[in-house]
């Protein structure tokens, strides 16, 4: 059982920036694609961004050019820099690991990390 344990939110104006960070432990040889998905109050949970093994990147349109997803594959941590960031971006940001490109459905699951952005 992979377990995912996210970092990094928290209360940022418009405009400003942050970074996520996600560890796995445990089975990590099931965490092969990372990722990022969020859910803001009264909405469906959205794909943010996904990084696989060998470096291959997804965004959600809304996020492209304004968010960077990498992984440090060494020490099984994985972040997200958000930059930009408006509103809009205003979720509770989950960590997602599974063991295929390109994770529809993740196998496993952070607690999730409140951003929060003030206008």
């Amino acid at each position: 059982q992979v377990q995912l344990v996210e970092s990094g939110g928290g209360l940022v104006q418009t405009g400003g920036s942050l970074r996520l960070s996600c560890v796995a432990s445990n089975n990590i040889i099931s965490a092969n694609v990372m990722g990022w998905y969020r859910q803001a109050p009264g909405k469906q949970r959205e794909l943010v961004a996904i990084i696989g093994g060998g470096g291959r990147t997804n965004y959600a349109d809304s996020v492209k050019g304004r968010f960077t997803i990498s992984r440090e594959n060494n020490k099984n941590i994985h972040y997200l820099q958000l930059n930009n960031l408006n509103p809009n971006d205003s979720a509770v940001y989950y960590c997602a690991a599974d063991p295929t490109y390109p994770m529809s459905t993740p196998s496993y699951w952070g607690q999730g990390t409140q951003v929060t952005v003030s206008s």
